[in-house]
């Protein structure tokens, strides 16, 4: 079966080659780090280890979402070496910034030779993967040769069921190499046993991104807030997609006319995507900074803050009187709102959630979260921008529902403990 699919994936990878070096020429996309996806191991990777932990997260919010857990296995289990896999470039970078250059890599193509390389370098005691990272060569290989495998923080979103669900006895067989699904909810449990997983193998153990912390290093958000007039309303609007922008600077039109000095913080998805927006900014009359050419002695007000960058959106939420979450004005499924929750924001999102659905049924559940129409965007936010004292209870009620989650980073590394042989020395 693994050859017949190798072959099939070759085959795939050779006729889109066109498309590739279009997204390479065009987009720069996917130029970055192409000899380590196609399984040559750097240089820095080239050393023997008696034992280490290889875990894999493929984009930002998954590096951020295992990250607690990084920190915590290196402190549990100082012997052993973490390296750290991701997909793409903005994770790649996220990634290094928070574990070191030594310790990250382009997660390589699902080919037998290209993963081997990266077996054979690393001997990882234990292989951890991130939400739903089913590569069945990953998988196969890595248990061949005696690695426990796992994945952690695992979740089966609404539009990938039905498609696990019609190839059940392809992915019986995958996920039979895994030793343990630590999931994020019962729900995320139960559709994993029912595209093949083994029943005894399932655990439910929380969703990782509620222990998340912003990272200490930026200080944007604290440099930010010292620009911004203390009396200013500040509307973060993280996570956009293609298509979002324009209804929510059609809302900050209307915004503005009722609250003048009011300063939205725009940050796009996707970083080739930063000029685009820039430019509908600009076509718009909006007054607008972007964070690549602002400086700490430069104030901000009455305008539109453009963060074009990589990992700081997180600790931006901080100051947010408002935090809309995109990625639901648009059927993309939703972004993380736990990154705004933490710091009490007033929570609005879209009425496309479905990649985070069981979170967004826990805040509405709590009067936590506001979900609106597109239609009704700017009508929502200057009534919760006219309220502060329900403003205020929104954004404590979702802080407080934030806290009661939180754990399941102690509950995962407990429940890894017997995949590598040992228990946690954790340090308290």
């Amino acid at each position: 079966m693994y050859v017949v699919y190798s072959l099939l994936l070759a085959c795939v990878a050779i006729l889109s080659l066109p498309w590739w070096a279009v997204q390479m020429l065009r987009l720069g996309k996917y130029r970055t780090g192409l000899g380590e996806r196609l399984g040559f191991v750097p240089a820095r990777l080239k050393r023997t280890k008696a034992q280490s932990i290889w875990v894999h997260a493929v984009s930002v919010g998954e590096v951020l979402a295992v990250s607690r857990l990084i920190t915590d296995l290196q402190n549990a289990y100082p012997e052993m070496e973490i390296f750290v896999s991701t997909t793409t470039a903005t994770g790649q970078r996220l990634a290094r910034e928070r574990f070191g250059e030594s310790q990250c890599f382009f997660m390589p193509l699902d080919l037998g030779f290209a993963v081997r390389a990266y077996l054979n370098a690393l001997q990882p005691r234990m292989l951890l993967l991130a939400e739903t990272e089913f590569w069945p060569n990953v998988l196969h290989l890595g248990r061949k040769r005696g690695t426990a495998v796992a994945v952690v923080n695992a979740r089966i979103s609404d539009r990938s069921f039905p498609r696990y669900r019609r190839f059940h006895w392809f992915f019986e067989r995958v996920l039979s190499n895994v030793d343990l699904f630590l999931t994020q909810t019962a729900a995320d449990g139960d559709r994993l046993r029912a595209i093949g997983a083994p029943t005894e193998r399932v655990r439910v153990s929380g969703n990782l991104k509620f222990d998340v912390r912003p990272h200490a290093a930026t200080k944007l958000a604290e440099q930010l807030r010292s620009a911004v007039p203390k009396d200013a309303p500040v509307i973060v609007c993280g996570s956009t997609a293609e298509g979002e922008e324009e209804i929510l600077l059609d809302a900050f039109q209307q915004v503005q006319r009722h609250f003048p000095f009011t300063v939205m913080v725009l940050a796009p998805r996707h970083p080739e995507r930063f000029d685009k927006v820039a430019s509908q900014i600009a076509s718009r009359g909006f007054a607008c900074i972007r964070r690549s050419s602002w400086t700490s002695a430069m104030s901000v007000s009455g305008g539109i803050f453009l963060l074009d960058s990589v990992g700081e959106l997180a600790s931006i939420y901080g100051f947010a009187d408002i935090a809309f979450v995109g990625g639901s004005l648009v059927a993309v499924g939703g972004h993380n709102i736990l990154e705004p929750a933490q710091f009490g924001a007033a929570i609005v999102v879209g009425p496309h959630t479905f990649n985070f659905r069981e979170i967004v049924s826990i805040f509405e559940k709590g009067d936590a979260i506001r979900v609106t129409a597109a239609e009704h965007l700017a009508g929502q936010l200057l009534e919760l921008l006219r309220n502060t004292p329900e403003r205020r209870q929104l954004g404590r009620h979702a802080k407080e529902l934030f806290e009661q989650h939180a754990g399941a980073t102690q509950k995962t590394l407990h429940a890894l403990g017997p995949l590598l042989g040992q228990r946690p020395q954790v340090n308290r």
